[in-house]
C-alpha cells in the first residue's frame, strides 16, 4: 500500500498572506493532487503544523484550506490521518485543546490524533506519536518501550538534526529513544535531514529565507517495502540574484514575477546602470526586493569570508576564530536564534 506522508503545511503563514497562499496552491493543484490520482493514492498522513498559528485562525485562513484541501481530499475520497504538532496546540502543555480537531469536525475523512495511538496503515502497524509535552510524555514513553510497531510517524523534537540548512538542533530529545523503529518519519523541521533511520521529510513549501533554493514537497511512503519516495515542489518564491555590474538589457527578469527577491552586489561600478537594473526588477512585478550591498566584516584584517559560505556559517566561524574571553559555544547560540527569528520576519 502506499501513502502520502505531508508535514508542516502552515496553513495561515505569514499573517494569511495572499502571496503564500496563491503559491501554495500551485503546488497543491499542479503536483499534490495530480500525484494522489496518478498513483491512486487514497490515504494521506499529515505529521503536524497544518495550521500556523496555535493561538487562532484566520477566517479568510480558514475558508482557503477547506476550500482548496480539505473539501478536494473527500472529494477525492482521500482519508487523513492528521497529527497534532506545535503548532495546533492551542497550550504548551497539554494536546486537548487543538485546532485541527476544533475546526475539522466536519469531515468524516480526517482522523486527529493527539495522544499516541497505534494505527493500521494496510498491513502495517504505525505508531503515531504527537507533540511530546508535560501531560503526555510518560504515556508516550510507555508505549514506545511497549509497541511492536515497526513504523513511527509524529512531530518530534530530537538533538542532531537540521533545522533548516543553517541550523542543527542541539537541544530536544535523543534519536536513540526510537532505536527499536526501523523508520521514524517525522515533522516540525522544515528541511529534510535524516540519519538512516528517523527522516524529517521537511515542508512542501518555502515560506522563510532559510528555506531559498532547499528542496521541498512531499513523499510516497510504501507500507510493505518501508521505503519512501520524495515528490518535489518545483515552484520556488524566494529568489538570490547576484549582481556583478550586470547588464540590464540582457537580464532576463520574467520568472521573478510575483516572487521575493534579494539582489546581493557582488560588484557595482556604475550607480546609474545598477538603477536601472533594479527598474527592470520593479517592472516585472516582483513581490518584494531586498537589496544587499555590504558584507564587510569589521575587527579583524586577517578574517576571510568565503563566497561559498552562507550568513551563519561565516559568523560562526568567525566568533570561533576571535579572541574574545566568552563562552563561544552561548554566543553562536544566541546568535543562531537571532539569525532565525530576523529569517522570519515577514
Amino acid at each position: 500500500m502506499k501513502v502520502a506522508i505531508i508535514t508542516d503545511q502552515h496553513f495561515g503563514a505569514r499573517k494569511n498572506s495572499k502571496l503564500f497562499h496563491d503559491y501554495f496552491l500551485k503546488f497543491y493543484n499542479n503536483v499534490f493532487f495530480p500525484t494522489l490520482e496518478e498513483q491512486g493514492i487514497t490515504t494521506v498522513v499529515d505529521m503536524g503544523d497544518t495550521f500556523d498559528s496555535r493561538k487562532g485562525i484566520d477566517f479568510s485562513a480558514l475558508s482557503w484550506a477547506k476550500n482548496n484541501y480539505y473539501d478536494r481530499l473527500q472529494e477525492m475520497g482521500v482519508r487523513v490521518h492528521t497529527i497534532v504538532g506545535n503548532h495546533t496546540a492551542y497550550y504548551k502543555n497539554t494536546n486537548e485543546v487543538n485546532a485541527v480537531d476544533l475546526l475539522l469536525r466536519e469531515y468524516d475523512n480526517v482522523t486527529v490524533y493527539s495522544e499516541p495511538t497505534e494505527v493500521m496503515l494496510g498491513k502495517l502497524p504505525t505508531l503515531f506519536i504527537p507533540w511530546i509535552n508535560q501531560e503526555n510524555e510518560e504515556k508516550t514513553f510507555k508505549l514506545i518501550k511497549k509497541t511492536s510497531c515497526k513504523c513511527a510517524m509524529g512531530h518530534l523534537e530530537l538533538q542532531g538534526f537540521r533545522v533548516n540548512r543553517q541550523i542543527v538542533m542541539e537541544h530536544g530529545l535523543e534519536s536513540k529513544l526510537f532505536g527499536k523503529f526501523s523508520r521514524v518519519y517525522s515533522g516540525h523541521y522544515h528541511t529534510r535531514s535524516d540519519n538512516g533511520t528517523v527522516f524529517y521529510l521537511g515542508n512542501p513549501y518555502e515560506i522563510y529565507w532559510t528555506d531559498v533554493s532547499d528542496s521541498r514537497g512531499f513523499h510516497i511512503f510504501d507500507t510493505e517495502t518501508l521505503t519512501h519516495e520524495p515528490v518535489n515542489n518545483p515552484y520556488r518564491l524566494f529568489y538570490n540574484i547576484y549582481y556583478e555590474d550586470t547588464d540590464y538589457q540582457t537580464f532576463d527578469s520574467r520568472e521573478y514575477e510575483n516572487k521575493i527577491v534579494k539582489v546581493v552586489v557582488r560588484k557595482k561600478t556604475d550607480t546609474k546602470k545598477f538603477e536601472k537594473f533594479v527598474d527592470k526588477l520593479y517592472t516585472s512585478n516582483i513581490a518584494e526586493l531586498k537589496i544587499v550591498e555590504n558584507f564587510e566584516i569589521q575587527g579583524s584584517e586577517d578574517f576571510e569570508a568565503f563566497e561559498s559560505e552562507d550568513t551563519l556559517s561565516i559568523l560562526n566561524r568567525y566568533i570561533e576564530e576571535s579572541e574574545v574571553n566568552l563562552d563561544k559555544s552561548i554566543v553562536q547560540k544566541l546568535l543562531q536564534e537571532v539569525y532565525q527569528e530576523a529569517c522570519e520576519m515577514v
